[in-house]
């Protein structure tokens, strides 16, 4: 592999930049594709995320964009992101890597005004970052003709799959001009992007440098039991924050946007400084929020899938998966925010009893064993966690009787599901039929079950708050992270 930059063939004025950005040794994907790229060739890139994977296509590009000039609404390169977030990441990296260059760029994304970029797009630009489709509107709209793009990126392809957006891709390739160079980056390749790569690229270039779905080996991976009933899982999690050593932030994941909601809404009432990253929030909330997180004003990111892929936050020495992701593939690819840039990360995922289909495909993907955490990260002392759910004992303070009141009281007997934990309230069980019916879910909860792995993206976040019932005294003393 080449020890420096200046070896791969890229200008001077991206060399200079690149070690003005602290960079001084390419990463392997950088070294093996960056000078296929300046050959004009076709490039397919296999690459698990952290991998450098962004600057391998960025200061090729940037190099073979010193010759030529944009027209009015005629892009020159055209790069494809899944999110909003990634486009803006990239955007951020020609901005770094290109500050010696005078070349224009416009990032066409949702929940930005239609006006501002119009008129970066009248004036021409020589980079256009968008989504699929925000820019099919505005191909639809007659404000982009793609006939003059020489260059186009389809970054995390099987993420733009599980999207829904391959015949976004598709009609986009259509409308581009038959002499073009592309470049497809994926962490994996499943028969539909193989046939992408067949239909859209010429005599392509393969660039693997991982083996696909591999884990990288500076994340301290590790698994938690918990109960499946929300409010004990909830006190897991925040068992297993407590008790991790050396977390300065962490991003935490849940497989649906509404659950995002409500286990921020948690954290922030355990006094927990935590924010929600989800795509049913506006752009401005979102980029608010992962800004307040890079800058370390926000300790801990509750997030959806949406933050799973290729965001470069480097310092993140913890992840968290609320749930166990249902595709195997995103157990890799969130885990992938810690460990990056060789510093070394943690990753707990916590697993209940109606997990274990899902837990079986990662560990098949990976290829390696996974340890529980002992003892289990079960809500640390039962009693007290049933203690949320009985706001009628004498202790309890009145704005405690207040909400338990109002939630229709729930018995005690909702304790975590080790009976040896709790030996007290496993007695209590056997309640009469009498006392059954508060054990019914309240009005308006949402429902236990998982819902089917399509729609684990497009659920509203429209739910009333959890079941955390009143906040236990003892979560009320200052957390050990540091802010």
């Amino acid at each position: 592999m080449t020890e420096n930059f200046s070896g791969l063939g890229l200008s001077s004025k991206v060399t200079e930049a690149v070690v003005a950005a602290g960079y001084t040794t390419p990463t392997e994907i950088q070294a093996q594709a960056i000078p296929h790229v300046l050959d004009k060739k076709d490039i397919i890139g296999i690459a698990q995320t952290g991998t450098g994977k962004t600057a391998s296509f960025v200061l090729p590009m940037l190099t073979l964009l010193e010759n030529g000039r944009a027209r009015a609404r005629m892009p020159r390169t055209l790069i494809l992101e899944p999110t909003r977030e990634l486009a803006a990441q990239v955007a951020d990296n020609f901005e770094k890597y290109g500050k010696n260059h005078r070349l224009t760029m416009a990032l066409i994304i949702g929940g930005v005004s239609f006006e501002e970029q119009n008129k970066k797009l009248d004036r021409g630009v020589d980079v256009l970052i968008a989504t699929p489709g925000r820019l099919l509107d505005q191909f639809d709209r007659g404000k982009i003709l793609l006939n003059g793009v020489d260059i186009l990126v389809i970054d995390e392809a099987d993420r733009m799959l599980d999207m829904g957006f391959i015949d976004d891709i598709e009609k986009i390739c259509s409308r581009l001009p038959a002499r073009r160079q592309t470049m497809l980056f994926s962490a994996t390749m499943s028969t539909e992007i193989e046939r992408l790569t067949k239909k859209f690229l010429n005599d392509p270039v393969r660039v693997q440098v991982a083996r696909q779905s591999s884990t990288a080996e500076t994340i301290d991976q590790k698994l938690i039991r918990v109960s499946n009933k929300p409010d004990e899982k909830r006190a897991g999690l925040r068992a297993a924050i407590d008790a991790s050593e050396g977390l300065t932030n962490a991003i935490i994941f849940c497989n649906r946007k509404r659950d995002v909601a409500t286990l921020a809404r948690s954290l922030q009432r355990h006094g927990y400084n935590a924010g929600a990253l989800h795509g049913d929030m506006d752009q401005k909330s979102r980029t608010e929020t992962l800004d307040a997180f890079k800058a370390d004003k926000l300790t801990l990111l509750v997030a959806s899938d949406v933050a799973a892929r290729g965001l470069d936050i480097p310092a993140v020495t913890h992840v968290f998966n609320f749930d166990v992701p249902v595709h195997a593939e995103d157990y890799v690819h969130r885990i992938g925010r810690t460990g990056r840039a060789g510093r070394t990360g943690a990753a707990y995922t916590l697993v209940s009893s109606a997990d274990s289909k899902h837990l079986d495909a990662i560990l098949k993907l990976i290829q390696k064993p996974i340890e529980y955490l002992e003892p289990a990260g079960v809500p640390a002392a039962p009693a007290t966690s049933s203690e949320e759910e009985a706001p009628s004992r004498p202790a309890r303070s009145r704005r405690g009787a207040t909400r338990g009141g109002a939630r229709g009281g729930r018995r005690t007997a909702e304790a975590p599901e080790v009976a040896e934990a709790a030996p007290v309230l496993a007695a209590e069980a056997p309640n009469p039929p009498a006392e059954a019916k508060p054990a019914r879910p309240a009005r308006g909860r949402p429902p236990r079950g998982r819902p089917p792995a399509d729609l684990q993206e497009v659920e509203s976040d429209g739910t009333p708050f959890g079941n955390d019932g009143p906040v236990p005294a003892f979560l009320l003393r200052p957390t050990r992270i540091s802010n």
